[in-house]
């Protein structure tokens, strides 16, 4: 199957797949965060300051991950690497929520299933514009992207260490593993047990520590299917150097809050209901 990047121009701005799936992506993971404070009877607009917040601090983060891997000016619209936008929107989130006083383990309990469905949207948007693809595949799924972020030519794959099929035209696209699908159908899955798990009885924060190994076992298994020349470990890449550091994290974080505890979220500060409820 050969698949074409989304990309179109509205007003004269070049308007592409993945800029809309992260628009999406913010924008679910704001409303799922607002259906869980209406449930709890809290005040919606804490939302919408942890996707501001987000949105700001994990971009920045984002592209300044990238350029410290791989030069490049930070003000340039291409460049964005997942762990460095986890961190600059951690960052981000755990400020804004200690300056408007909501206890730090309530913020991680309410941001852990939208982290996992707007991180899943968003690789929606990378398989629309065609990076982060896999090695070469005989499997029937397999993808060809001639126009990909680079294309997925014999050429390109050999330059990142890839082996390629002996004989092959350099300038032969060839099929890949669509591995941002992959993750799509794994983050959503993550997702959705997320989602139930949150009205289980646990310490507060418990659900963060789920979405950190969930996460870190994906990226660590999905990174060696993936195209990429920063095997700097032997056959492991930093982003699995990065996996493993978060799924420890998340592991003690399981253990500390398993048990439900005697953290009582109180309606004050950015969670306090308006008159009348929210």
């Amino acid at each position: 199957m050969t698949v074409y990047p989304l990309t179109f121009s509205l007003f004269g701005l070049e308007i592409t797949g993945f800029g809309i799936m992260m628009m999406v992506g913010f924008l679910a993971a704001g409303w799922v965060m607002g259906l869980e404070l209406e449930r709890r009877k809290l005040s919606k607009e804490y939302a919408a300051d942890i996707v501001v917040a987000a949105v700001i601090g994990g971009i920045v983060g984002a592209k300044l991950w990238y350029v410290a891997l791989h030069g490049g000016p930070v003000l340039s619209r291409g460049g964005l690497v997942w762990y460095g936008g986890f961190i600059g929107g951690f960052t981000a989130v755990t400020g804004m929520g200690w300056w408007k006083k909501v206890p730090l383990r309530f913020t991680f309990e309410l941001t852990a299933p939208a982290l996992a469905l707007g991180h899943g949207l968003g690789r929606v948007g990378c398989f629309l514009v065609q990076d982060d693809y896999g090695m070469p595949t005989s499997l029937p799924w397999g993808m060809r992207f001639p126009q990909g972020q680079p294309p997925t030519t014999a050429a390109v794959l050999a330059r990142w260490g890839v082996e390629v099929p002996p004989g092959t035209s350099p300038g032969e696209v060839l099929a890949v593993h669509p591995t941002q699908l992959y993750e799509v159908a794994a983050l959503l899955f993550l997702f959705y047990l997320l989602w139930r798990w949150r009205r289980h009885q646990h310490g507060v924060g418990w659900l963060f520590g789920c979405y950190l190994v969930g996460v870190g076992i994906e990226r660590f298994l999905v990174e060696f299917l993936r195209a990429k020349d920063d095997r700097l470990l032997g056959p492991f890449t930093l982003a699995q150097a990065a996996s493993v550091a978060v799924f420890v994290v998340g592991v003690g974080l399981l253990a500390v809050w398993r048990k439900k505890d005697a953290l009582v979220v109180k309606p004050e500060g950015a969670l306090t209901p308006k008159a009348g409820g929210s």
